[in-house]
C-alpha cells in the first residue's frame, strides 16, 4: 500500500507503460519459440523469463526515476553527456563486433553486453533540454544559443552513426524537434536540415562508390538496394513480414499461434510488430498504435502544463524519441522504411534498450508528477531559481 501511495504522476501514462509491457511479454514469449528449440533444447520459458525479469527491473527503474525531482536530471545531464562521448569512441574502436557493427561493450563484473548508444541518446536529449532552458533569454542568438548545442548534437550523433545510423538519425531528428520547441530560429534549423541532407547524400554516394572503406557501408548499400526493389517484393525479411501481416487478418490467429516466427529473422525485436498483427490481427495492431499515440498525447499535455522550460523540453524530447522509434519499427515491418534494427520501446526484446526506455518513461512521469504538485513546486521556486538560472523560465511564443 505504501508503494501505491508513493506512486504519482499521470495515471494514464502508468496504464500505457503496464499495457505495453504486457504486450511485450506476450509477444516475446510467442516469437522466441523457434530459438527455444534451437538454443535452449525446447525450453520455451527460458527467453520469456529473462525478458520478464528485465521488464520487472525496468518498471522498478520507472518507479525510482519518477520519484526523483526532474530538476536533478538537469544537473546530471552534463556529466552523462561528457561520459557518453568517450564511451562511444571506445565502442567504435574496441567494442564487441556483431554483424559488422560495434555497438556493444562488455561489462566485466556481470559479464553482460551494454549498448552505449542508448546511454548517449538519453544523455543528449537531457543535455539539449537543459541548454535550451538555460539560454531562453538569448535563444535567437547564433553563438550563445544555437552553436554550442549543435556542436554537441553533431558530435554525439557522429560517434553513433558509423555503427548505428538509424539511431543517430532518430536522435538528430529529435534534437531538431527540441530546438524548434525551444524557439531556436527557424532559419538555423533549416540550415542544419539542408546540411544534414547534403551529408546524407554524400554518405550514400560513398556507400555505393567505396563499399569496402567502412564495413557498414556495404550493409547500408544492401538495405537501400533491397528496399528499392519493391517490384520483387523486397527482401526475404519483408516478404515474411508481409505474409505474417496478411495471414493475421482482422482478428488474428490468436496468442501463440504465429507461424511466421519460424521464418522471420529477429521476430522478437525488429519484426515484432508483424508477429503481433499475425496473432492479434489488425485490431491488435490498431490498439498498439493507439497506445503510443495516447502516450504522445498525454506527454504533450504535460509539456503544455509544465511550469518550467526544462521540464517541458525534457518531456517533449523523450516522448518524441520514443514514439518516433516505435513508428519506425512498425514502418519496417510493413516495408515503409528499410530495415533499421530499432526496437519497439517496452515491447521488443533487449536488455539495454528496455532499461533505458524505462528510465525515459520514468523521467517523463517525474515531470508529470511535478505538474500535479504545482503548489509544492511554487513553494520551492525561490530555491530552484537561485540554482537553475533561466531553467525556470516558461517558454513563451516567439
Amino acid at each position: 500500500m505504501n508503494f501505491l501511495y508513493k506512486t504519482k504522476g499521470d495515471l494514464v501514462l502508468w496504464m500505457v507503460v503496464i499495457l505495453l509491457s504486457c504486450v511485450g511479454i506476450l509477444a516475446v514469449y510467442s516469437s522466441t519459440g523457434t530459438i527455444a528449440f534451437t538454443m535452449y533444447e525446447g525450453n520455451t520459458e527460458a527467453k520469456m523469463l529473462k525478458h520478464f525479469a528485465i521488464v520487472i527491473l525496468g518498471i522498478f527503474f520507472i518507479y525510482v526515476c519518477h520519484l526523483i525531482d526532474f530538476r536533478i536530471y538537469s544537473r546530471l545531464s552534463l556529466f552523462l553527456v561528457i561520459l557518453a562521448a568517450p564511451l562511444l569512441l571506445y565502442t567504435l574502436i574496441w567494442g564487441v563486433d556483431i554483424n559488422d557493427a560495434k555497438r556493444w561493450i562488455n561489462l566485466p563484473i556481470i559479464n553482460q553486453t551494454f549498448q552505449t548508444s542508448d546511454l548517449a541518446k538519453l544523455a543528449l536529449i537531457m543535455f539539449v533540454a537543459r541548454q535550451l532552458s538555460r539560454v531562453q533569454g538569448d535563444i535567437k542568438d547564433f553563438k550563445k544559443a544555437f552553436l554550442p548545442i549543435l556542436l554537441w548534437v553533431v558530435g554525439i550523433c557522429s560517434l553513433i552513426a558509423p555503427a548505428n545510423l538509424s539511431t543517430a538519425a532518430v536522435l538528430f531528428a529529435t534534437s531538431l524537434i527540441l530546438m524548434f520547441i525551444g524557439r531556436i530560429s527557424i532559419k538555423y534549423i533549416l540550415m542544419v536540415l539542408l546540411a544534414g541532407l547534403g551529408a546524407l547524400s554524400i554518405l550514400v554516394l560513398l556507400a555505393f562508390a567505396f563499399p569496402k572503406v567502412i564495413s557498414r557501408f556495404d550493409t547500408w548499400k544492401h538495405r537501400i538496394e533491397i528496399y528499392m526493389e519493391n517490384d520483387e517484393g523486397g527482401s526475404y525479411q519483408n516478404q515474411q513480414a508481409k505474409i505474417a501481416i496478411a495471414s493475421g487478418g482482422l482478428i488474428g490467429k490468436g496468442p501463440g499461434n504465429s507461424t511466421q516466427r519460424n521464418f522471420l529473422p529477429h521476430p522478437y525485436s525488429d519484426f515484432i510488430f508483424a508477429i503481433i498483427i499475425e496473432e492479434y490481427g489488425l485490431i491488435g495492431g490498431f490498439i498498439l498504435i493507439s497506445l503510443y499515440l495516447l502516450f504522445l498525447f498525454r506527454c504533450i499535455r504535460i509539456v503544455i502544463k509544465s511550469p518550467r522550460a526544462f521540464g517541458a523540453l525534457l518531456a517533449a524530447g523523450l516522448a518524441f524519441s520514443l514514439v518516433i522509434q516505435a513508428f519506425i519499427n512498425m514502418g519496417v515491418a510493413v516495408n515503409v522504411f528499410p530495415v533499421t534494427g530499432l526496437p519497439m520501446p517496452l515491447v521488443s526484446m533487449g536488455g539495454t534498450s528496455i532499461l533505458f526506455h524505462s528510465i525515459s518513461f520514468g523521467i517523463i512521469l517525474s515531470v508529470s508528477r511535478s505538474v500535479e504538485d504545482k503548489p509544492e513546486e511554487q513553494e520551492m521556486q525561490t530555491v530552484s531559481e537561485s540554482e537553475g538560472g533561466s531553467e525556470n523560465m516558461i517558454i513563451q511564443p516567439a
